[in-house]
C-alpha cells in the first residue's frame, strides 16, 4: 500500500476515488487542471445508486442534507399532459433514497470536506505522460512534472490520457444542443422533477433545496451552431411558445448571466478502461448523455468498485483489470441506452411524437420497474 497513486482529476469521480481508497487503507495524490474550489456546472440529480455508493463510504447523510428528496419524475407533452409517471417515493422504500437532487456546487463541497488538502494540487493541467512498466511521469502545465507508480484518470470526457491510450475514442455529438441555469423562485412550487417532451425540443425541471431551481432546455442542432451559443432566456422563451407552465415563468425568471450553454457529447462505448498502471474511470471511461441520469451516478460507482478491487487484490495492476471486468458491460449498457432514449426524446415530427407518447403511455409498470431494478442492482 505504499506505492504511489495518483488520481489526475478534482471533480466528482476523482474526489469520490480518493474518499474511497482512503478508506480502504490507501492514500492518493489528487492533480486538478482548476485553481479555485469554484465548480463550473448547475444541479444535479442522483439515483438511488449512487446513494447506495455514498452510504458505503459513511458519507450518505451529510450528502442528503445538503440536498433534496422529490415524490416522482415526470415525462410530460408540451401541453403539460401526463406521459409517464415514476414514484420516487415508492422507489426511495425499496431501494433508499432516489430522485435525490443537490446543486453540483454543494456535492463538490461535501466531497472536498472529505479530502486531505496536502493531497490535493490544484493549476495542474496534464499536457503529457509517458507510461513505463514500474511508473509513470504525468507533465503539468506549469512545467512540472511528478513521477508515480499508477494512475487513475478522472478528468472527464476530453482526458488526454485516454485519447492517447486509444486515439479513436474521441467525443460524439448527440445531434441536440442544451442550456442549463439554477433559478432562485419562492413563488413557484414543485415537488416533483419533470421533461417537456414537443416538437421543439424537451424542456426539464428539477426543483433543488433553497427554493432553487435547476432547469435545462435541449433543442436539435448542428454542433458548435453560432446562433444559439448566443440565445438569450429571451430567445429561449420564444423559442418554448407553446410550453405548458411553469416553463414561461422560470425562463421569465432567469438571468441571461446565468445560462450555462454547451452541446451534449457522450464516449461511444470502448472495450478497454486498464492499461497496466493506468486505469479510466467516471467521464473519462465512459461519459453517456444525461438522458438517464446516470453520468455522476456511475463515476460514484466506478470509485467504490476500484477501491473494492484495490483492497481485495495484491497486485494493483490486476485490481484495475479486475475493475474494468466489473465495468465494461454496466457502462456500456447505460451509455447506449442513454443516447437511444435522447433520440427518441428529441423527436420532431408530430406523427413519430403522436406515436412515441402513445406507446410510452400503454406500456406496463412492470416493465419499468424491471428496468429500475437493474439499474439499482449494483455489485457493491
Amino acid at each position: 500500500m505504499n506505492k504511489d497513486i495518483s488520481i489526475i482529476g478534482g471533480g466528482i469521480a476523482g474526489l469520490t476515488a480518493a474518499i474511497a481508497l482512503n478508506k480502504s487503507g490507501f492514500k492518493a495524490s489528487i492533480f486538478e487542471a482548476t485553481t479555485n474550489n469554484g465548480v463550473a456546472g448547475a444541479g444535479l440529480a442522483l439515483a438511488a445508486n449512487a446513494i447506495m455508493a455514498f452510504d458505503r463510504l459513511g458519507i450518505k447523510d451529510e450528502i442528503i442534507n445538503k440536498g433534496r428528496l422529490l415524490s416522482a419524475f415526470k415525462i410530460l407533452d408540451q401541453e403539460g399532459n401526463l406521459i409517464t409517471k415514476t414514484d420516487s417515493t415508492g422507489l426511495s422504500k425499496k431501494y433508499g433514497a432516489d430522485n435525490f437532487t443537490i446543486h453540483r456546487h454543494d456535492l463538490h463541497q461535501v466531497l472536498l470536506s472529505k479530502i486531505d488538502p496536502d493531497t490535493l494540487y490544484r493549476d495542474k493541467k496534464i499536457i503529457d505522460f509517458e507510461q513505463k512498466r514500474d511508473a509513470i511521469r504525468l507533465t503539468f502545465n506549469d512545467g512540472s512534472e511528478h513521477l508515480t507508480s499508477f494512475v487513475i484518470v478522472a478528468d472527464g470526457i476530453h482526458s488526454l490520457i485516454r485519447q492517447k491510450l486509444i486515439h479513436d475514442s474521441k467525443p460524439r455529438y448527440s445531434g441536440y444542443t442544451c442550456w442549463r441555469a439554477v433559478i432562485e423562485t419562492p413563488e413557484i412550487v414543485i415537488n416533483e422533477s419533470s421533461e417537456s417532451w414537443g416538437s421543439k425540443g424537451r424542456f426539464g425541471i428539477v426543483p433543488l433545496a433553497d427554493n432553487k431551481i435547476y432547469w435545462f432546455a435541449c433543442i436539435n442542432a448542428k454542433a458548435n451552431d453560432p446562433v444559439f451559443k448566443n440565445y438569450t432566456s429571451k430567445d429561449l422563451l420564444n423559442h418554448f411558445t407553446g410550453f405548458h407552465d411553469p416553463v414561461p415563468a422560470i425562463l421569465k425568471a432567469t438571468r441571461d448571466e446565468d445560462l450555462i450553454w454547451n452541446d451534449i457529447i457522450d464516449l461511444k462505448p470502448i472495450e478497454n478502461y486498464a492499461f497496466e498502471n493506468i486505469v479510466l474511470i467516471g467521464d473519462s471511461a465512459h461519459a453517456a448523455t444525461p438522458n438517464m441520469g446516470q453520468g455522476a451516478c456511475q463515476a460514484i460507482e466506478d470509485a467504490v468498485i476500484l477501491a473494492d478491487e484495490m483492497a481485495a487484490n495484491i497486485s494493483i495492476n490486476t485490481a484495475f483489470k479486475k475493475f474494468e471486468k466489473r465495468r465494461l458491460k454496466r457502462t456500456h449498457s447505460i451509455t447506449n441506452t442513454s443516447w437511444k432514449i435522447g433520440k427518441i426524446a428529441q423527436l420532431e415530427h408530430p406523427v413519430l411524437i403522436a406515436l412515441r407518447n402513445f406507446s410510452f403511455r400503454k406500456l406496463p409498470s412492470g416493465i419499468q420497474e424491471k428496468q429500475l431494478e437493474k439499474l439499482y442492482d449494483v455489485d457493491f
